[in-house]
């Protein structure tokens, strides 16, 4: 049966509770942490020489969808009711949004070291230890808007640009590629500081502390990020049904992205689906 992912603005108080519950399940059971592991694993930048599956490449919607579909399972094994919402950041984009709650994803970190100490996630509980990041830390941290290098979320004018891109991607496949709706919304750009970092990116980047790098699992929020970001691609593709994954060829020889960016039907680490497996999820969830 197709279930629904909803909007977090439109979730109840008893859907709050069940999916915080089912996420400090997870997390008491050691699967969450398998997770932060698998996306810090397959977190490969441009120039590493080597295949880029998760981010900087194509692959980066469907590897993402098959990821937050992989988390959602196993969140219905604990709790079938359950689905991963979405977070409009278009809409819900100051700390007051509901989606800071203390009974849903807690709050900012505190100035001294962007520690949160409030909600369900914060370390003080006993329920949220950091084990998998790029630093020693073990509790979870933020910085709403980044005040000393201030930036804002991305706005409704900035999606509608993205949403005008009408091929999937474009060569070099990479986060150099001057057009295409896959490096658009992922949100890498020229320029420095906050201007390198648009739409997805920003999002990381405007929540801050965990949230940037590899390691960004480790904030839940990561999760109501990635499923607006699926819900984006999503309503692209319904505006662009003749609008495949590309490239639909391995890069050859002889070219730079050789072995580094997957194809249409090349498999993607670590589960073995294809990109054109994972462009259809009309007969598993769809979004309210």
């Amino acid at each position: 049966m197709v279930y629904t992912r909803k909007n977090q603005r439109d979730l109840t108080t008893a859907e709050r509770r069940r999916f915080v519950a089912a996420v400090l399940e997870l997390k008491r059971r050691g699967g969450y942490d398998e997770f932060v592991r698998m996306h810090i694993d397959h977190y490969t930048a441009d120039g590493a020489g080597r295949l880029r599956t998760a981010h900087m490449a194509p692959s980066f919607l469907p590897w993402h969808r098959k990821f937050l579909l992989e988390f959602e399972r196993a969140l219905r094994r604990i709790d079938a009711t359950v689905t991963v919402p979405y977070w409009d950041w278009t809409r819900d984009s100051t700390p007051a949004s509901s989606i800071w709650a203390d009974d849903f994803m807690g709050g900012n970190g505190r100035r001294s070291d962007l520690q949160v100490t409030t909600g369900p996630f914060a370390y003080a509980g006993g329920k949220w230890t950091v084990r998998h990041a790029m630093t020693e830390i073990t509790y979870l941290t933020r910085d709403f808007g980044r005040p000393r290098d201030p930036v804002a979320l991305p706005t409704t004018a900035q999606l509608d640009e993205v949403m005008r891109e009408r091929a999937y991607d474009t060569a070099p496949w990479n986060s150099t590629s001057p057009s295409g709706f896959r490096n658009r919304l992922e949100g890498w750009a020229p320029g420095s500081g906050n201007e390198r970092f648009r739409i997805h990116n920003r999002v990381h980047r405007w929540v801050g502390g965990l949230m940037l790098g590899g390691g960004s699992v480790n904030d839940p929020v990561f999760w109501l990020h990635h499923s607006f970001v699926d819900l984006v691609w999503s309503r692209w593709q319904a505006r662009n049904p003749g609008a495949a994954y590309l490239p639909a060829e391995p890069p050859p020889l002889g070219d730079a992205q050789y072995r580094k960016v997957v194809a249409r039907h090349q498999p993607m680490a670590p589960w073995g689906v294809t990109p054109a497996e994972m462009m259809d999820h009309s007969l598993i969830y769809r979004y309210a």
